[in-house]
């Protein structure tokens, strides 16, 4: 018996698209990566800071959207379930990240975070998206997740796997350094 889905933010073709995708219809698994790339990409990018890494991780998301396709049940937006296997895919390569870069590299000199590097033009303002793409990783994943996207401290904590405390001291770091760097 074929499951029965439900778009809640999109027309019923919507739904006839990712059913037509969850059968193996290249053609409609397509039409849904153009209709949602974008959206990915930002979310991408504003999560990792980096634009070519950002392009990695959306085709990272869709190749694990297309493996992953059968087991949407519909319970929610297709929007909606990419974005969450978006926000995972990108938590996930961080962690990868992490494990191989903390080896190598670690360091309580935030300095390097908080000074730009190239002097500031004064009749040059720093943008929000530049300023958020400077951010510390754990804090930019954190604002991002919370201020960006509308997450709760508590979804978060659990996404990224650390205590509730944590993710707040991270999103008042951010706060607290995109406030500096807009100001300057």
């Amino acid at each position: 018996m074929a499951t029965m889905l439900v778009e809640r933010d999109a027309p019923s073709a919507v739904t006839e698209t990712v059913r037509r995708a969850q059968q193996g219809d290249v053609d409609a698994f397509e039409r849904l990566y153009r209709e949602n790339v974008d959206r990915i990409y930002a979310l991408c990018l504003r999560m990792s800071g980096d634009g070519v890494r950002a392009q990695e991780l959306t085709q990272d998301v869709f190749v694990r959207a297309w493996e992953k396709l059968g087991g949407f049940e519909g319970k929610s937006a297709f929007s909606t379930w990419l974005h969450r296997l978006a926000v995972n895919v990108v938590l996930g390569s961080r962690r990868a990240d992490g494990i191989r870069v903390g080896k190598v590299f670690g360091t309580d000199d935030l300095e390097a975070y908080e000074t730009p590097t190239r002097p500031a033009d004064p009749g040059d303002r720093v943008d929000l998206e530049r300023a958020i793409a400077t951010l510390p990783p754990g804090a930019r994943t954190v604002f991002v997740l919370h201020d960006v996207e509308g997450y709760k401290h508590e979804e978060i904590a659990e996404l990224h796997g650390i205590a509730v405390g944590t993710c707040k001291a991270q999103l008042h770091r951010a706060r607290r350094l995109l406030r500096e760097a807009l100001d300057r």
